[in-house]
């Protein structure tokens, strides 16, 4: 359990590359569609054209097999190169996620909940679930105003410094909970972000027993959010339900008076789309 200001090794390999090894030792784990897929999620919206190189030190997969894995994904026609240097992704990568957001209930179904939100507030709200430790985009309806982060589904960012990640990681079950907990390494991505793996149990703990989450400039400055839980038919919670603003137009007071009541009412709405 640690605190960094990078998420990256001081070796300049990610975190999860210098842990150890989870799967090593068993016989059924595929390492090569293991690297395969890290080789995928490495390209960002902000990120869309990597080398060999950049997609080495920011996996920690050594460079020879980084350049494998591309050249599969090259000839499956996930990936491409204009200049033979440069990778990117190609449009037939989106059939991967198809699957998954065709047979998600809240995935298919809850677009015109989410733009009628947007539309009444004039403001963007999204969808997400958890993936690992990260929160994981599955619809989002956006407004005309200009944000800064460029957010789409399929997108991820960190649980614990989202409203979202944090109202899903409040329903965790407690061992899972403290799991995380145990083996996050926290970034500092502004002067707010949450400074303490202690201060973050007590936050979840207090968005556990109020309902929601306010994120207040935690990831980037200039951005507020307000997340709500989306109930499942077991009476646990299927994704979270959120809300983003600029912080210089929209005070916190405005989320909880005039936001978090419409987010209620379409979390209990959307929660009937879960079941």
């Amino acid at each position: 359990m640690t605190e960094t200001s990078s998420p990256e090794s001081a070796e300049g390999l990610p975190v999860s590359a210098v842990s150890g090894d989870p799967f090593k030792g068993d016989p059924n784990f595929m390492a090569s569609l293991a690297r395969g897929l890290e080789v995928i999620q490495a390209f960002t919206p902000q990120r869309r054209l990597m080398s060999i190189s950049q997609i080495s030190q920011k996996t920690g997969i050594p460079r020879a097999a980084v350049r494998r894995c591309l050249y599969t994904l090259n000839k499956l026609g996930f990936v491409y190169a204009q200049d033979g240097k440069n990778f990117e992704l190609r449009p037939r990568i989106l059939a991967l996620a198809h699957a998954y957001l065709g047979s998600t209930p809240l995935a298919k179904t809850t677009q015109p909940v989410l733009k009628h939100i947007s539309q009444v507030l004039n403001e963007s709200c999204s969808i997400a679930t958890l993936d690992g430790d990260n929160i994981l985009y599955i619809a989002r309806a956006s407004s005309e105003r200009i944000m800064t982060i460029d957010l789409n589904i399929g997108s991820r960012l960190p649980a614990f410094a989202t409203s979202m990640g944090r109202v899903l990681l409040s329903h965790l079950p407690p061992e899972k909970r403290e799991d995380y907990l145990q083996r996050l390494t926290l970034v500092r991505y502004t002067r707010h972000t949450v400074g303490s793996i202690e201060k973050l149990r007590e936050e979840l703990g207090r968005v556990r027993a109020q309902g929601y989450a306010i994120n207040d400039q935690e990831l980037e400055i200039g951005l507020r959010s307000i997340a709500v839980p989306i109930a499942d038919a077991n009476g646990g919670v299927a994704a979270a339900l959120n809300v983003g603003v600029q912080a210089g137009q929209v005070p916190v007071s405005e989320l909880t008076g005039r936001i978090l009541p419409i987010l209620r009412e379409s979390a209990q709405e959307l929660s009937l789309l879960a079941h």
